[in-house]
């Protein structure tokens, strides 16, 4: 168990890097594109759209980490169930359709809150640039 949670904390500490890093990329793309917002709807969805991907691809990075671990350890026989396995985990579904063995099952929780907290930095960098698409459309610049 001390390993399982040893092993969760350093994939924790990678994914927070792997978020910092790619937060502040979108965030970077999103303020050299900022002056479109004030162009038409269309560039400014655009924007936002581009930040999403960016986004949803740091999302992914880090569901990929987990499941490098996961079929490291040897919980799945191959990538395509350790993938979708810490995708249901970071996202927090729990399906359960496959689980881990009780050996290593501290670790799907571990990764629930790890997907939990970096969700809601991606959601809180998406919202930050809708809030801005919103405002110059409410109230544009004089």
């Amino acid at each position: 168990m001390l390993l399982d949670l040893l092993l969760g904390i350093a994939v924790m500490t990678l994914c927070l890097l792997l978020q910092s890093l790619l937060v502040v990329a979108a965030l970077r793309y999103y303020t050299r594109r900022e002056q479109r917002l004030h162009s038409t709807f269309r560039r400014a969805v655009a924007v936002v759209a581009g930040l999403m991907l960016i986004l949803i691809f740091t999302c992914l990075a880090q569901v990929a980490a987990w499941a490098l671990l996961f079929y490291a350890l040897g919980e799945f026989g191959d990538w395509e169930a350790a993938f979708y396995h810490s995708g249901v985990n970071f996202a927090t579904l729990g399906y359960g359709d496959i689980v881990m063995s009780e050996k290593h099952r501290l670790l799907g929780p571990l990764e629930a809150i790890n997907g939990a907290l970096m969700i809601g930095v991606s959601t809180a960098t998406l919202t930050r640039a809708l809030a801005a698409v919103v405002r110059e459309r409410v109230h544009p610049p004089s």
